[in-house]
């Protein structure tokens, strides 16, 4: 399953309170659990004024109904082309 990062502009989210962010995830875990698709939130985070979310699903379109179904923002959303990390330069 294609994987994507999707940057949310949310002013002042690095402010979000532990509460709120516990609401959002709440929120974020039952909209995929009613999409009836291949969904898989895999981790975000929370910087500034966005938050960087990683998730997998079978397009963009699907990913774009999750946040639209969520209410939240998917400001940009980009298939992921590959992973790398300090292991790669081995």
């Amino acid at each position: 399953m294609p994987t994507f990062i999707i940057e949310r502009e949310i002013p002042g989210a690095d402010k979000l309170s532990p509460a709120e962010l516990k609401d959002i995830s709440a929120k974020s875990n039952a909209v995929v659990a009613g999409l009836g698709a291949p969904y898989k939130w895999v981790t975000s985070y929370v910087a500034g004024d966005k938050i960087y979310c990683v998730h997998e699903a079978e397009s963009a379109d699907v990913v774009e109904r999750h946040a639209r179904e969520g209410g939240f923002p998917a400001n940009k959303v980009t298939e992921i082309a590959a992973f790398i990390g300090p292991a790669t330069a081995s």
